[in-house]
């Protein structure tokens, strides 16, 4: 860098290339990409707007609440994160009870649902003194709300950037709208075989969605020509990593989200910025890219680890069969007529089965080792197998 007398950088110097670098935005990086490499995968592509280090979605900003982008389940009751600490400490019983677990949550949002479910955890005192807690989060702004969250929460936690960072030993994982978020691949059927659906420049270059040039000979599904299959292999390859801890080291995992149960054709990407969908690749980094998560493809990979799957079954049947219906009813005993109008409210969101209820929509599934034969639950999903 060259100085001038009062030793300010001049104009063109390194200060000022590192100002208009940090001025561009992750559109314009993706574009240089693509000009200088080819067309990007969707899963690169998702990867790069989720988790850029400087300009990821996640990395940069608070998306959740009514001011953020979208609201998940914790941030709509306590009783949400109160059943799964109380379903983490029954899963522990069912484990053997050993005297030291990790309690791991990936994805922790602002530290609603850890903090609501260490604070119902205490109940079962045993279980309480053995967990040692972890959470797994990509963003630095994020971890700083969590702490606060976890401030009085009674229990030192742990923070990592990547799940291979967690200490040996048994471990209750838990997931909630984490898989959704993970990159995804997309394929075209096409009169030529299979192509993979690819992030390029259209003439005025903008990004848009192209094809590649070859098709795919590994791909032997059958379907009609113009059919999508969205293959989430980041997701299946997270559920087995963490399926053959399981085997190796117990523990259970807890995967709740929205998604479908039966892998099928057809694509779900969306974007979401400020609670609208908008167009995913319009600006990248600034709204929220998710997918369905297909269920059936995470219960086949943790099977292959030799992991026991439970379900997966609706999140309102899963929540009734925890007691949300009863603990609701405590909750409005001292309540007020407003405050009791939100806890039914709230109540319908999380267990209804309405077009716009997470109930039906969102499902959950439960991984142990086989010789754990019942997950608190999963009673339904058990009886009909």
């Amino acid at each position: 860098m060259t100085d001038t007398q009062d030793g300010a950088p001049q104009e063109g110097g390194q200060e000022n290339s590192r100002g208009q670098e940090n001025s561009r935005s992750l559109k314009d990086d993706l574009r240089e990409i693509i000009a200088d490499e080819g067309p990007i995968s969707i899963e690169r592509f998702m990867a790069l707007a989720l988790t850029h280090p400087t300009k990821g979605y996640y990395t940069t900003r608070n998306p959740f609440g009514v001011e953020g982008d979208f609201v998940t389940a914790p941030e709509i009751s306590q009783m949400f994160g109160e059943l799964i600490g109380l379903w983490a400490a029954e899963m522990w019983s069912q484990i053997g009870a050993p005297a030291r677990v990790r309690l791991v949550e990936l994805g922790p949002g602002r530290g609603v649902l850890m903090a609501d479910a260490l604070r119902a955890a205490r109940a079962a005192p045993e279980f309480f003194q053995a967990l040692d807690v972890h959470l797994v989060e990509a963003s630095d702004l994020l971890a700083e709300q969590q702490r606060a969250a976890l401030a009085d929460s009674g229990k030192p936690v742990t923070w990592h950037h990547s799940l291979d960072d967690i200490p040996p030993g048994p471990a209750i994982f838990i997931a909630n709208e984490f898989f959704d978020a993970l990159p995804v691949r997309h394929y075209l059927k096409t009169p030529k075989g299979w192509r993979e659906r690819l992030v390029g420049l259209d003439p005025d270059g903008e990004l848009a969605f192209g094809l590649s040039e070859e098709s795919e000979p590994y791909i032997k599904a059958q379907a009609p020509d113009g059919s999508i299959l969205e293959v989430g292999a980041a997701a299946q390859r997270l559920i087995t990593r963490i399926a053959a801890r399981i085997v190796s080291e117990n523990g259970a995992a807890l995967a709740i989200d929205y998604g479908y149960v039966r892998t099928a054709f057809g694509e779900t990407l969306q974007a979401v910025k400020s609670h609208v969908f908008v167009d995913p690749l319009e600006d990248p980094g600034q709204a929220d890219l998710t997918t369905h998560v297909d269920f059936s493809a995470l219960a086949r990979a943790a099977s292959a680890a030799n992991a026991l799957v439970h379900g997966p079954v609706e999140q309102g049947a899963f929540l009734a069969e925890l007691g949300i219906f009863e603990r609701a009813e405590m909750l409005k005993r001292g309540a007020s007529p407003e405050q009791a109008e939100q806890i039914d409210s709230a109540l319908a969101r999380l267990a209804g089965d309405g077009e716009s209820e997470m109930g039906a929509l969102f499902k959950v599934l439960a991984v142990t080792r086989r010789s754990v034969k019942e997950a608190p639950g999963f009673a339904s999903a058990q009886a009909g197998s």
